[in-house]
């Protein structure tokens, strides 16, 4: 890969839990437990996978909204987390969050205006005149009108909603978007409009986008790359066409059974893989590989030793110890 954007180094964010007796401390949250990949200039790569697998933390943790336990995060070669806060502030320019719920990312008290203008009067850039003017280009730019401006967010839809949202997370013409679910609370209809508004703005902004979406359907139209995740760590990355002609993985496979096919005679001759019990706790996760407990493929060795992500081919990673 010759144009890193952005690479995570062995990322682990652990959340502390304490007891409700007497405050000592009972274990930790594993959320994200040693992640390392990169991503390339104007890629999409997709992380998938079922919901606590620690997708959005580990978003938040690239853009260090949250701190990590331990690893480094480089953006354009520089590491995050030995920046300082002014360095921090800068990075803010070059990367933004687009955030899943539209409605709770509005303040309802604000004017649409302010809310896509407010990262501008942040980070002091232009005039007052050259901010309105930059405001009514980006709702142009995401389909909606300047007049908008002066509406507050309980006047629009969850559609429109999410492309102010949009909006906002361009007024500083980032290079890097964390696309965190983004039209998982839209509807089906309005998903298909959101979707091609970001491939198109991805394509004419040369954006470079983290994905995260737990919709195969939408993974496979978006994405350059995909990643999946499980119990906070990566089972497998790998080319889209490869991923969905040949997943590598037990657990891919099996998230691949259970997404949805339009044709119904397909879906009739489709074999699903069910998976035995439930996700594990991520306060108490197996030994081993994580997902051994649920997995029709285990060997003896997969409950004691966790597999490393390995390569296996051009461009392809898994951990498995079958591979």
């Amino acid at each position: 890969m010759k144009d890193v954007i952005c690479e995570a180094r062995n990322l682990v964010k652990h959340y502390p839990v304490r007891s409700s007796g007497f405050g000592a401390r009972a274990g930790v949250v594993r959320a994200v437990d040693g992640v390392s990949f990169r991503i390339a200039r104007r890629e999409v790569f997709a992380l998938v996978g079922e919901s606590g697998c620690g997708k959005s933390t580990l978003g938040r943790l690239l853009l260090r909204i949250e701190e990590p336990t331990r690893g480094s995060v480089l953006f354009e070669g520089r590491d995050l987390v030995a920046s300082d806060a002014r360095e921090v502030f800068r990075f803010r320019r070059r990367a933004q969050i687009i955030y899943q719920d539209p409605y709770s990312a509005l303040n309802p008290r604000k004017k649409i205006g302010r809310l896509v203008e407010e990262p501008l009067v942040i980070h002091k850039i232009g005039t007052p005149a050259e901010r309105r003017e930059r405001v009514a280009w980006l709702l142009e730019r995401v389909g909606l009108r300047p007049e908008h401006a002066e509406r507050y967010p309980h006047e629009f839809s969850g559609g429109q909603r999410q492309r102010i949202v949009i909006a906002r997370a361009l007024a500083l013409n980032p290079v890097f978007v964390v696309a965190d679910e983004p039209v998982s609370a839209l509807d089906v209809s309005i998903q298909a409009q959101v979707i091609n508004l970001l491939e198109e703005l991805q394509e004419d902004l040369e954006l470079t986008y983290l994905f995260i979406s737990h919709d195969l359907s939408v993974v496979e139209h978006m994405a350059h790359r995909i990643g999946v995740m499980y119990l906070g760590r990566l089972v497998e990355i790998g080319p889209k066409a490869a991923f969905f002609q040949d997943p590598l993985h037990p657990y891919s496979r099996a998230l691949l059974s259970a997404a949805p096919v339009p044709d119904p005679r397909a879906a009739r001759e489709k074999r699903r893989i069910l998976l035995e019990g439930d996700v594990p706790s991520p306060i108490r996760p197996p030994s081993g590989c994580p997902f051994h407990p649920r997995c029709p493929e285990r060997e003896d060795v997969c409950s004691r030793e966790i597999p490393p992500l390995k390569e296996v081919g051009p461009g392809r990673r898994v951990a498995c110890h079958r591979r």
